[in-house]
C-alpha cells in the first residue's frame, strides 16, 4: 500500500468522480483509476461501485475512508514537523497591545523548547500586521477578533480569549460596585481608539452597548493607553475598556477597573500563511500558557 494510492482513493471518495479527482490531484484520469485498482487488489476488496452514470463507495470503501484519511493526516503532520525542524533560526512574530505578562510567559516557554530560535517581535496595526504576514515579512502574527476583509490565504488559529474590564474614575459612584452594568454608563463619554486602528475592539464595545440599550457617547479618540487613563484619573466622568492583563499591571489609585456584568472578551488567534508550514510549537505554547502565574495558582 502506497501513499499515492491512498491520496487517489480519498480524492475519488470525496469527489465521487474520477475525472474531478484527477483534476484535483493534477494527474491524468487513467493514472488515478490505476492507483485505485492497485489499492483494491492489495486490499482484496472493491472500494467503489462503478457504473457509467455514477461512482459511489461500497460499504467496505466507507469503512476504509476514515483510516485512509488518518494516514494522510499523519503524513501531513510529519511533513509539518520536518519543516519546523528545518525552519530558520528566526521567528518574526507580529504582536498586539495588551498581552502584558502573557507574552513574557509565552516567549520564555517557547524558547525553552526552541533555544536555537531567535524571536523578533514586530508591533503594527492589524492591517499592517496582516500585510506583512501575507508578503512574507512576518512568519506569524497575533490577531484579536475577526477581520471582515482579511485575506483567506491567512488562516486564523484560535489560542485564547482576552478579557476586558471597564476603567472609570476612582471617585465615580460606580467605582464601588463589584460589577458594572453597561447601561449605567450610557450618559458617560466613552473613549476608544479609532476604529481603523482596532476594528474588532471598537465593534465589540459598541455592539455590547447596543445590546444594553444605548448608543455610547463617544469622547475624543484616545491614543496611548497611559494618556487615556491619566485623563480618566482626573475625575472627569468618562470610561474606556482595558485588557484585564494590562489592568493588573497598572498601579494607580485614581482609576478603578471593574468587570462588566456581561463579560467582554476578544478571541485571540495566531494568523499564518496557508502556503507556509504551521508554526506548531508556537501554537501549542500559546494554547497551554496561562495568562498569569497568579491565574495559574488560583
Amino acid at each position: 500500500m502506497e501513499l499515492r494510492q491512498l491520496r487517489c482513493f480519498v480524492a475519488v471518495a470525496e469527489e465521487l468522480h474520477f475525472g474531478r479527482a484527477a483534476e484535483r490531484l493534477l494527474l491524468g484520469q487513467p493514472a488515478v483509476s490505476q492507483q485505485v485498482r492497485r489499492l483494491e487488489r492489495e486490499l482484496r476488496v472493491e472500494l467503489f461501485d462503478r457504473s457509467p452514470r455514477y461512482v459511489r463507495l461500497t460499504p467496505a470503501g466507507e469503512r476504509f475512508l476514515p483510516a485512509a484519511r488518518n494516514v494522510l493526516a499523519a503524513e501531513d503532520a510529519a511533513r509539518a514537523l520536518a519543516a519546523d525542524l528545518a525552519a530558520p533560526a528566526v521567528l518574526r512574530l507580529g504582536t498586539v497591545t495588551g498581552l502584558a505578562e502573557r507574552l513574557d510567559l509565552i516567549l520564555e516557554a517557547y524558547q525553552q523548547q526552541a533555544p536555537g530560535v531567535r524571536v523578533e517581535l514586530h508591533s503594527a496595526p492589524v492591517r499592517e500586521r496582516l500585510a506583512r504576514l501575507s508578503d512574507g515579512r512576518l512568519d506569524a502574527a497575533f490577531v484579536r477578533g475577526a477581520i471582515a476583509e482579511h485575506n483567506p490565504d491567512l488562516p486564523f488559529l484560535p489560542v485564547w480569549a482576552d478579557e476586558l474590564v471597564l476603567a472609570l474614575p476612582a471617585r465615580h459612584p460606580l467605582a464601588d460596585a463589584a460589577e458594572v452594568d453597561l447601561a449605567d454608563l450610557a450618559e458617560l463619554p466613552l473613549r476608544l481608539t479609532e476604529r481603523a486602528n482596532h476594528p474588532a475592539l471598537v465593534d465589540l464595545v459598541t455592539e455590547a452597548c447596543a445590546r444594553a440599550g444605548f448608543r455610547p457617547v463617544l469622547g475624543p479618540a484616545h491614543g496611548a493607553l497611559q494618556d487615556t487613563l491619566a485623563s480618566i484619573g482626573t475625575g472627569t466622568p468618562m470610561w474606556t475598556v482595558v485588557y484585564a492583563a494590562n489592568a493588573r499591571m497598572v498601579n494607580t489609585h485614581r482609576v478603578a477597573f471593574r468587570p462588566c456584568r456581561t463579560p467582554l472578551a476578544l478571541p485571540t488567534s495566531i494568523a499564518v500563511r496557508r502556503s507556509a508550514p504551521v508554526p506548531r510549537l508556537l501554537l501549542e505554547t500559546c494554547r497551554r500558557t496561562p495568562p498569569t502565574w497568579d491565574d495559574q495558582d488560583s
